[in-house]
This record gives C-alpha cells, structure tokens and sequence, in this order.
C-alpha cells in the first residue's frame, strides 16, 4: 500500500511540476512592466476657481488689462479655460478703458486670445463723456493687440446714431471700428 501512495503522490508532484513550469514559461516580466493607456476625457477639469480675478501689466508698469470672471474652469485635454461671466476692461494704458462683458467665454492655452459667448458687450465712455456700446451674439478678443473681431451680426451704438453691419474688426487701442457686411446706419440730425 505504500507504494501505491508514493506513487499517487508522486504523479501528483509531476502534475504540479508541469502546470508551475507551464505557467512559469507563460509569464512574460514586459507584461508587468507595460501600463495600458488611461483614456482621456475631454471634459475633465484639472482645476477652477471661483470669483477669479486676473491683470496684465504694460513694460512701463501701468494696467494692461484686468479681467474678472465667477468661475473659471480649466479642461485638461485641450488646455482651454472656460470663463463663466467674463468682466474685462481693457486700459490701454489709460484711464477710459473698453468694457468687454459676455455670458460665457473661452480662453486658448497660452491666453492671447478670449473666445465671447452671448450676449457680448463692449462699452467706453470717453474723455468727453461720449458712451459707445458695441454688441453681439460671439466675439473673439486679443487682449494683448487690442484688437476684436467677429463674423456675426454687430450692433453699435454711439457717436449719436445707430449702425448695424454682420462682421466686425475693431481696433480697440486707436478706437477704430470697421464693420464688414451688410452695413446700415441711423443717425440723428443737428
């Protein structure tokens, strides 16, 4: 009887010698070294803040721009920051700057260009007390040029009158506004 329990005990040792060696033979050490790719989602923000408030010094010290918003959301994919009720006012190195409004905004990754999403005003009152309020439904800002442009339709009002026109590029810095398209006016008389 002996025997016949060193033998089952020796095939069992057999099979188990095998199925390690198997197994051994099956494991590859790049499988442990390799990590599968994370997927991306495009949504995901890396980080906000709320009520954030930002400005942009000129060389010579003074106020370039400032810009506030009520919560500003950084997308980790694209690098964008997202902008919930922009508020900027652009100085120009002077104390009558353009107020730039909208509902939503978007800011590309190095921040020289801001992307406005409804109800988009820019307003100024100048030296002599003269507002001009120019609106639209989007509008791209370069904050550093100074400069605005859209394709959309533009509404200004200023300068006792009313124009209208579909596209827009305004040199905010020399106050000079071309509209593109489609361009009408109204005027008072004096």
């Amino acid at each position: 009887m002996p025997s016949k329990k060193l033998r089952n005990l020796l095939l069992f040792c057999v099979i188990v010698a095998i199925f390690v060696s198997v197994g051994y033979w099956n494991i590859n050490p790049d499988t442990f070294l390799e990590k599968p790719a994370a997927a991306v989602d495009d949504s995901a923000i890396d980080y906000y803040a709320i009520n954030a408030d930002s400005v942009q010094y000129l060389p010579d010290g003074g106020v370039q721009y400032r810009m506030t918003a009520d919560k500003v959301e950084h997308m980790q994919a694209s690098q964008i920051t997202k902008v919930t009720n922009p508020d900027m006012n652009l100085y120009r190195g002077t104390v009558f700057p353009w107020h730039v409004t909208s509902d939503k905004g978007e800011v590309n990754p190095d921040g020289t260009q801001v992307e406005l999403i409804d109800n988009v005003r820019i307003a100024r009152t100048d030296q002599k007390n003269r507002p001009t309020l120019i609106t639209s439904t989007r509008m791209t800002v370069f904050p550093q040029q100074q400069y605005a442009q859209t394709d959309q339709d533009v509404r200004i009002d200023g300068a006792g009158g009313v124009s209208t026109g579909k596209g827009m590029k305004a040199y905010l810095k020399d106050s000079k506004i071309n509209l593109l398209s489609n361009v009408r006016g109204l005027y008072e008389a004096r």
